[in-house]
This record gives C-alpha cells, sequence and structure tokens, in this order.
C-alpha cells in the first residue's frame, strides 16, 4: 500500500517506549495459543476413536468440528466489542475455563449432542483467546504487523506440534475419555496461568515505524462494508480457508482411506506411524508459515505473498490427490498444504489493519474471520461428497480449486482494488492513530 503511515504516539504521553516489554507480551500471548490449539488440531486423533466406540457416521462425529469453528468464527464481532471493554486478562481467563470445560465435557459425553454441546462451549473459549491475543500482538506491535500476527498465530498454529504424540500415545494406553479429562485440566490450566500477565499498552508505550505502510484514517464497520475491498478479501479468504479447514479435520480419515495411516516410517533414528508423523510435520509447518509469510508480506506486500502462497497450497492439494497412497508422499504433501495455509491468519489479519486502520479493526476482522465459519460447512459436505464419488481425490480437487482462484484474484484483481480503496481513503480527511489503549486492534487467526 501507498499510503501514509499513523501518527506515532507521543513518546512521554504515558508509558515509555520499551522493546523488551512488548516481547514479553507477545510471549505470553504465544503460550496462551499454545495451550488453545489442541481443541482444533488434536480432534482428527479422537474422530476415529469416536467412530469405532459409538458407531455412529463420520458426518455426523464431523458436525462437531463444524459447530466448534462456526461458534468460533461467528462471535468474532462480539468478542471483539467484550475485548475493548474488559480487557485481555479476563477475556483469556474466561476463555481459559471455557476450553478446559469442553475438554471435560467430551470426556463424559455419551451422545452426539454432548460432543455438539462440547464443540460449542470449546468455540466460545477458543474465540475469546485467540481474539484476544492477536489483538493484542498488533497494539504492541503496529510497526512489525505481519510478523507479530504471524508468531502469534503460529502458536496456535504449531502448538499442538509437541503434544501429538502425548495424546495419541495416551488414547491408544487410556482411552479418549481418559485425555480429553486430562488433557482439558492441563491446558485450561496453563492458559488460565498465562492470562494474568497479558496487559495492553499505554498512550507513548509502542512506536509506529515509518517503513510499515498503513492507512490514514480508520474505517467503521459500516463504512468498510461498503467498500469493495472487504467482499473482495473475504471471498478470497472463504476460497482459501476451505482446503486447509477440510485438511485439519479430515487428515486422519483420509489417511485411513487411502490405506497410510498405519505405515510404519523409518527415519534411521525412530520409526513412527505415517498419520502422527504428518500430524506433528504439519503443525509445524503450520506454525512455520505463520510469521515466514507474515515476515515476507512485510517486505514485498500482501497481495504478491497471497499469490505465492495461495498458489503453493492449490498445487499441494492436487498433488496430495494424485500421489496421497504413497506414504511418503503423503507425509511431503501434507505438510507444504499446511504451511502455504497457515498464512491466511496473518495475511488478512495484517491487510485489513493497513486498509481499514486498528480503531475498530475488532469488529471489521470479526465480520471478515467468518469466513472460517463458511469453509467449515465444507467439512461435512466433504464426507457426502467422498462418499459419493468414492474417492478423496473429487474432494481434494475441488478445494484445489479454489485455492488457485483465489490466487487469480490475487493476482489480478486485488491490486487494482486495493490501490483504488488507498486513494479514495487519501482524499478524506486523515483521522490519527494513537496506539495504546485509545487504538485498539482485535483479529482472530
Amino acid at each position: 500500500m501507498s499510503t501514509s503511515t499513523s501518527t506515532p504516539a507521543p513518546m512521554g504521553s504515558g508509558a515509555e517506549f520499551s522493546e523488551g516489554r512488548r516481547w514479553l507480551q507477545l510471549a505470553v500471548g504465544v503460550v496462551c495459543m499454545v495451550a488453545t490449539a489442541n481443541i482444533q488440531y488434536a480432534w482428527t486423533l479422537f474422530v476415529p476413536e469416536i467412530q469405532e466406540t459409538f458407531g455412529w457416521e463420520r458426518a455426523s462425529i464431523q458436525i462437531a468440528f463444524t459447530i466448534f469453528v462456526l461458534v468460533q468464527t461467528w462471535l468474532a464481532p462480539i468478542e471483539g466489542y467484550f475485548i475493548d471493554k474488559l480487557g485481555p486478562r479476563m477475556m483469556v481467563a474466561f476463555g481459559a475455563l471455557m476450553i478446559g470445560t469442553a475438554w471435560v465435557i467430551n470426556s463424559q459425553a455419551m451422545s452426539l449432542p454432548g460432543f455438539y454441546l462440547g464443540a460449542a462451549v470449546g468455540g466460545v473459549g477458543v474465540g475469546c483467546i485467540y481474539a484476544t491475543c492477536i489483538n493484542n500482538a498488533l497494539k504492541w506491535f503496529p510497526d512489525r504487523r505481519g510478523l507479530a500476527v504471524g508468531l502469534t498465530a503460529g502458536g496456535y498454529g504449531a502448538g499442538s506440534a509437541a503434544t501429538i504424540l502425548p495424546i495419541a500415545a495416551m488414547i491408544d494406553s487410556s482411552g479418549f475419555q481418559e485425555t480429553f479429562f486430562f488433557f482439558g485440566l492441563l491446558q485450561g490450566g496453563l492458559a488460565f496461568i498465562a492470562a494474568w500477565f497479558l496487559r495492553a499498552p499505554a498512550a507513548g508505550e509502542v512506536k509506529v515505524s515509518g517503513k510499515v505502510s498503513q492507512s490514514r484514517r480508520d474505517y467503521t464497520l459500516k463504512e468498510a462494508l461498503n467498500t469493495r475491498l472487504f467482499w473482495l478479501m473475504l471471498l478470497m479468504f472463504t476460497c482459501v480457508v476451505t482446503g486447509g479447514m477440510m485438511a485439519v479435520a479430515q487428515l486422519g480419515v483420509i489417511a485411513v482411506d487411502l490405506g497410510v495411516k498405519e505405515f510404519e516410517v523409518n527415519l534411521y533414528f525412530f520409526t513412527m506411524a505415517a498419520l502422527p508423523l504428518a500430524l506433528m510435520l504439519d503443525r509445524v509447518m503450520n506454525g512455520i508459515s505463520r510469521p515466514l509469510f507474515g515476515w515476507v508480506s512485510d517486505h514485498i506486500g500482501r497481495e504478491k505473498t497471497m499469490v505465492i502462497a495461495f498458489s503453493l497450497e492449490g498445487t499441494g492439494i492436487i498433488a496430495l490427490g494424485y500421489f496421497g497412497h504413497n506414504p511418503w508422499a503423503f507425509l511431503i504433501l501434507s505438510g507444504v498444504v499446511f504451511l502455504a495455509w497457515g498464512e491466511v491468519y496473518s495475511l488478512f489479519s495484517a491487510l485489513a489493519g493497513d486498509a481499514f486502520g486498528t480503531k475498530h479493526i475488532g469488529k471489521i476482522y470479526g465480520v471478515l474471520y467468518t469466513a472460517k465459519g463458511i469453509g467449515a460447512l465444507f467439512v461435512p459436505i466433504g464426507n457426502v461428497l467422498m462418499e459419493a464419488t468414492g474417492t478423496w481425490s473429487t474432494v481434494l480437487y475441488t478445494v484445489a480449486g479454489m485455492d488457485l482462484f483465489a490466487a487469480f484474484l490475487a493476482l489480478a484483481v486485488l491490486p487494482k482494488v486495493l490501490n483504488a480503496h488507498v486513494a479514495k481513503s487519501t482524499l478524506a480527511p486523515a483521522t490519527p492513530v494513537i496506539e495504546g489503549k485509545a487504538g485498539t486492534a482485535s483479529a482472530h487467526a
């Protein structure tokens, strides 16, 4: 974007700028995200066990995942309001209680409605923590928005990497009910403790860099909804997030149907089943992608970064459908898909802040983030499509087409619309942006 940067908060108007202090806040936010991640990313480990225990259809079980994502995403605008009102500590502490409760509910559920209730409670908890931590990162790092949001979102994307093996091992040894209960208390407790170290910056405690292009004015939600740029971003977000949501929820099921779940991968120094190894690798790649692509976008622009990432994901999904029966190809290509997918949560939040300012970004990005909920609707539809065609390739090729369509939009349409939006915003009187309590910023990833 070629618009003027925001006016820095005057030094001396509040607490003084401290590089170490804001990195500490970022680290605490990452810890909270790590403790939250498994409620989404470890779900695929539980689905086969739930199906085997109760005999329910996969599509019926996966409705719980859809409910979780819908609650998490569609409450985003409301969460943005309460973040501004209550502050980060209370929101994250409340979210921690909710995610712990959700896992406990799942541990006791004996019916599908029980799992659906756990999913809804978990969606509220994850939404509160996710929104608040991204919010705090944007406020503490107005000069490194892509990187800060990427690192925070990376904690959610890679947070489950270290616990995939323990969760899988405990499911095998103690059953999925005990695993739900133990890890619910562990992760909810960790997030609850970390919550009390969070706070928003005071006026003058952060600085704005002239290297980062930011909007000269703050758009209200109504104004943002009246722009072509917002709806283009929503369309692109929905297209790209669908493929990733499908992979997150269905990877374990896809591995079973492709016949690679039990394949033993010999890496010389250790041997591991293909599915747990793929899940661990995918979490790491997902976590790396968010700060990596966020950092890249700070240097080459959001649009060019989107073209690269979306094209890579679409190509990777096509290759997964074609070569996925090979266990080694399954491992590598699933990693490529997660590497190219995770960045959407850093790129779209950063672009929203660039285009619409940060004062009302909680509400604006909250509505934009509902794209994830729209994408989640395709998760059970994917099961139906697979059963109708008898192959996952049909599903994978469909979502790959959506990714490549989004890449085309990022290449041919987004730059023109974005430039027109920036030009129009510079004609309006500039609204000074004071980063700190007065300049709130909220987003999800």
